[in-house]
């Protein structure tokens, strides 16, 4: 697989307007959970991504979790809002396992309390002192109703834009998603992401996709569901601490997603409310 997703917490210190509070219990995947779950999953992907909710930065046991990964020889990407990174900069700097940190910008947009220019700042400064590691640092403003329309972001890249003097950044960033800003540093953005659920009007009949091939999520208590988009849950396909991959892989279920996808056939009910597979769907066209 592409990647595997492992939830290390679904807690977060953000109560961001696009991202819903889970209905789960709130807890952090202890350190002999974390490292069985490596231990199965080792030999289905070199990447596992530390998130499905939550942010992963407030792991109180994030330098032991990084070790782990490292001693499986595996890399991780982060996704965070950025508001702990520099808290946690030293860990993340003399660690080997971290091979991409994605900075979900928009966050700092969505909470009235943040000041935006100190937080962009603390950021900045931060991935000025990863620029000497083999690190990828991808900006997010993943918050737009219209990819050509990023007005709502002017703030953040006008600040961008004057720190690797980038004066035509607003104009890129209306005819591309992804621009280079520095070597191994880009800004990424898109339309605004709506988790999908169960109560929500029904936006794809048929459709393709690539989870349980590209990738699989286990949520912070063993749960394994299709993809990182099941945040609550409602495609419950086996818990990893009971089963194998392999067992979960080979379900009923889990099969029968599989060949629906390949024949652009949408077999479960979340499936068919995801904007994220209809976001695929139209870059695919």
């Amino acid at each position: 697989m592409k990647k595997i997703y492992i939830e290390i917490t679904n807690s977060c210190n953000l109560n961001c307007s696009f991202c819903l509070n889970t209905q789960r219990e709130k807890a952090f995947m202890s350190i002999e959970n974390f490292e069985q779950i490596i231990k199965k999953v080792k030999e289905y992907t070199n990447l596992v991504c530390l998130h499905v909710k939550g942010e992963p930065l407030l792991h109180p046991q994030l330098e032991d979790i990084l070790w782990i990964i490292d001693r499986y020889n595996l890399k991780t990407n982060i996704t965070t809002n950025g508001t702990l990174l520099k808290k946690n900069l030293s860990i993340i700097k003399k660690s080997n396992a971290v091979r991409q940190i994605n900075l979900s910008l928009h966050s700092c947009l969505e909470n009235e309390n943040t000041d935006v220019g100190e937080y962009l700042n603390n950021i900045y400064e931060c991935v000025k002192e990863l620029e000497n590691t083999d690190i990828i640092i991808s900006y997010r403003l993943w918050n737009l109703k219209d990819i050509s329309q990023n007005e709502k972001n002017e703030e953040v890249i006008n600040f961008l834009a004057e720190k690797y003097e980038m004066s035509d950044l607003k104009e890129q960033m209306s005819l591309n998603e992804w621009i280079k800003l520095k070597d191994q540093i880009f800004i990424n953005q898109d339309t605004m992401f709506v988790w999908p659920n169960l109560n929500s009007e029904i936006i794809n009949e048929s459709g393709r996709c690539l989870a349980l091939k590209n990738q699989v999520a286990i949520l912070v208590d063993g749960t394994v569901v299709p993809c990182c988009i099941d945040s609550e849950g409602k495609v419950v396909l086996g818990n990893i601490f009971e089963n194998s991959l392999e067992e979960i892989l080979s379900s009923e279920r889990a099969l029968k997603i599989i060949d629906g996808f390949e024949k652009s056939i949408i077999t479960e009910e979340l499936c068919k409310r995801c904007g994220f597979l209809k976001r695929l769907e139209n870059k695919r066209k």
